[in-house]
């Protein structure tokens, strides 16, 4: 290996851990290799003495969603603003999903056509909806934008805001995720410390990503975890293979590559026979749709089912649900999408209903950023500040947080084009969902490092009040 080719523990690990058998066990449990150690922040004895789950499950509307044509104003004179500036872009009025929020008054809004199901939702307080949430250093105008004044790094990136809006610390390209370092926080509230708290439905992921914490990644079915193809099977070839891995893992290396990398295939396989031998009996009587997202959430449903039997009393789950990039064919797409995402969103509260876990689970959405109101011709483009939804039944639901936008040109907040500067910040938002998860307001610092810019974590209010204790 040349001088310029210096390799550390975490990039091996990285680069190699998916290389010799193709199994999802070898990206999947990475969190035992990470060293640093984090102080727990609950009292575990307590945890135990009672039944006390709590579980975030973030939704990734990986490309950017046109969330000014996911909620929409119904009122005459501020329906004009938005037909007018969206053009050929624009959702029929009377199609409109009329919303009817407790507290809400300064607009009146609708949701897409193609959302019956989170209509009903949050009909039922159970959803709520955050209006111009996005990536913040700090709180941003026009001016401060033109100035470059600490704006979020890669404005407009893919690949850039992806990242950002799960690591919430848009200042620069940092190297682990606010669900990662919550996991290093509460982790020890868990009994079983051989499955990780963060589960992802999508692979390998930054949003989930700690100090010592990573993700456990799974599939949508079967049992979710994939080990060694024929590891302990019956037959005779697997056995003559069982017995090489077994000798593979068992082996004391003085290389600390091949050492390293023989840890993660025992700690991974170790972990799917867990996982597998919990999940493989679990099954849920709510039906849900046959798309991938609904299945992914079908699993999560699955998995949460076994809680006990897995030990865990916080968790994480991530889900990725892509194609959101709209520059062409918008109108269709996105009416496809959003249906798929109302269906699947909708079976997976009624599935947490029948696991009587509903007041122990919320789930948020969250996507690169919004698109710009100004039509391409047959789609729109990136953008900055949108809107999100929260779900479940500690949400304060049947309202509308925040200050939905006069959708108009050259406003005090829109940079050209259709793009906004966004009113209410990714750590705002974030840090109202951990407080409910249970994080004190004096650490929230440390999963979001810019929240003294925007909320003061001395006061009794909440950021921004949209979740019941």
């Amino acid at each position: 290996m040349g001088k310029h080719h210096k390799m550390d523990r975490r990039h091996f690990i990285g680069t190699a851990s998916c290389a010799a058998i193709g199994s999802t066990t070898f990206f999947s449990t990475l969190f035992n290799l990470q060293s640093m150690s984090a102080a727990s922040l609950f009292n575990t004895n307590a945890l135990n003495n009672q039944e006390d789950y709590r579980a975030l499950v973030c939704i990734m509307l990986g490309g950017g969603n046109d969330s000014y044509n996911m909620v929409v104003p119904t009122n005459n004179e501020h329906y004009q603003q938005y037909k007018i500036t969206r053009s050929n872009q624009a959702l029929n009025q009377n199609a409109l999903l009329k919303l009817a929020p407790k507290s809400f008054k300064k607009k009146e809004l609708g949701l897409h056509p193609a959302m019956p199901e989170l209509k009903a939702l949050f009909d039922q307080e159970k959803l709520a909806i955050l209006c111009n949430v996005g990536t913040l250093v700090q709180p941003t105008d026009i001016r401060d934008y033109n100035n470059g004044s600490k704006l979020p790094f890669g404005l407009f990136s893919h690949a850039d805001q992806d990242k950002q809006w799960q690591t919430s610390i848009p200042q620069t390209n940092a190297p682990t995720g606010w669900a990662g370092r919550l996991a290093d926080m509460v982790k020890s509230a868990n009994s079983n410390q051989n499955i990780s708290m963060n589960i992802s439905l999508s692979g390998k992921n930054i949003f989930q990503l700690g100090q010592e914490a990573s993700e456990y990644s799974i599939l949508p079915t079967g049992t979710g975890s994939i080990g060694i193809s024929g590891y302990k099977g019956a037959s005779s070839f697997d056995q003559i293979r069982t017995g090489a891995v077994k000798n593979l893992m068992e082996k004391q290396y003085q290389d600390i590559f091949k050492s390293t990398y023989a840890e993660i295939v025992q700690a991974s396989q170790n972990t799917h026979e867990l996982f597998s031998a919990a999940v493989g009996n679990s099954t849920i009587n709510t039906t849900f749709s046959p798309s991938e997202l609904s299945q992914s959430l079908k699993m999560i449903s699955r998995t949460m089912k076994v809680r006990k039997q897995l030990g865990v009393k916080r968790q994480t789950f991530f889900v990725r649900f892509d194609g959101w990039d709209h520059h062409d064919e918008l109108l269709n797409n996105h009416n496809r999408m959003l249906g798929v995402l109302s269906k699947a969103m909708s079976e997976f509260q009624t599935a947490l209903g029948e696991l009587n876990l509903e007041d122990c689970v919320t789930t948020f959405t969250i996507s690169d950023f919004a698109r710009t109101l100004t039509s391409n011709g047959n789609g729109t483009d990136h953008a900055w500040g949108g809107n999100v939804m929260v779900m479940g039944s500690k949400v304060k639901g049947k309202d509308i947080y925040g200050s939905y936008p006069n959708l108009v040109l050259r406003s005090d907040i829109e940079l050209g084009g259709g793009v906004l500067i966004p009113k209410i910040s990714t750590d705002e938002y974030f840090a109202e969902l951990a407080l409910w998860y249970g994080v004190p307001k004096s650490e929230l610092v440390r999963l979001f490092p810019n929240i003294g810019n925007f909320y003061n974590t001395m006061s009794s209010a909440a950021p921004l009040g949209f979740m019941a204790d």
